[in-house]
């Protein structure tokens, strides 16, 4: 049977599902029903596995994974002591490690499921993020003349690039926060994705979802972004003095430093903000606990 669907899909097995008692060689079913009464809990998992082989992510991973599991059962239907009464323990020993085996695989296939649908999510968020970071910066002020007529002073043409630049240094922020995370622990991404058994997610649904997870995360990074640079340059948080701010900068009398003040500020703030997008996570993480926990 062919479950080759094209890497990255996985449907083989919603298509064409395959029994662990397909790959069973002719002529060897009444020893596939000794297996199964000598080592029970052994042939459920290999079952199990086998069918979540049939949803792998890569082409290649469940080509291997059913080539390894019909080796499996070849091996242990023709081995003589399976005959034994009682069974040879070695038998079992046997396929405890191939189990664990085909578990680590399996494993290893979501790891590249999760990372690459992430990788793809941020490259998409973290180019829509240049764009729209470009486009004010360029052509800003030529796009608000053109198409409502408002022409910017400086002081607010000022604010409007370091909000820009704040909040698109923040979708960059998120970006690296996501792969820091995603090389020491990638099960802390994708624990809210699963709720019990990992296998609820079939590892190609689990790709789209990151791929989605990945775009929003980086749009988390503009809002946090944004959100502090509204709260600074409101006036709300008194504690910490702005460098240099517009007025500064178009003022005659400005110091020469004071652009430069300017953008290091705000790409500093904005990194700052958008690096703990984690943050907001948490805060929501909370908010759903505490609403589970009221009687």
């Amino acid at each position: 049977m062919n479950t080759d669907e094209g890497e990255g899909e996985g449907t083989g097995a919603e298509r064409w599902p395959e029994s662990l008692i397909d790959l069973v060689p002719p002529k060897y079913e009444s020893l596939y029903i000794r297996l199964g009464d000598a080592f029970p809990e052994q042939l459920l998992q290999l079952q199990v596995l086998h069918s979540a082989s049939q949803r792998a992510f890569e082409a290649g991973t469940r080509n291997a994974l059913r080539r390894t599991t019909g080796c499996v059962l070849r091996a242990v239907l023709r081995d003589p002591r399976l005959a034994d009464s009682p069974p040879d323990r070695h038998v079992g020993e046997y396929l405890d490690e191939e189990i664990v085996g085909l578990k680590a695989r399996l494993a290893q296939d979501r790891a590249v499921a999760m990372s690459r649908g992430l990788n793809y999510g941020l490259a998409v968020g973290a180019f829509v993020s240049t764009v729209l970071l470009c486009v004010p910066l360029l052509w800003g002020a030529r796009i608000l003349d053109a198409l409502a007529g408002v022409t910017l002073s400086c002081p607010d043409r000022w604010s409007l690039l370091g909000a820009f630049v704040c909040g698109g240094v923040g979708a960059f922020g998120a970006v690296l926060s996501v792969l820091v995370r995603l090389r020491n622990s990638g099960d802390e991404l994708t624990r809210r994705k699963v709720n019990g058994h990992e296998g609820v997610v079939a590892p190609g649904e689990l790709y789209r979802s990151m791929r989605h997870e990945g775009v929003y995360r980086v749009f988390v990074g503009w809002i946090l972004a944004l959100a502090v640079h509204f709260l600074l340059t409101a006036g709300f948080v008194t504690f910490i003095d702005l460098p240099a701010t517009p007025a500064d900068i178009c003022a005659a009398n400005g110091g020469s430093g004071a652009g430069t003040d300017f953008w290091g500020f705000w790409c500093a703030v904005g990194f700052v903000a958008g690096f703990n997008e984690r943050w907001a996570y948490g805060l929501l993480g909370r908010e759903s606990t505490s609403k589970k926990n009221k009687p």
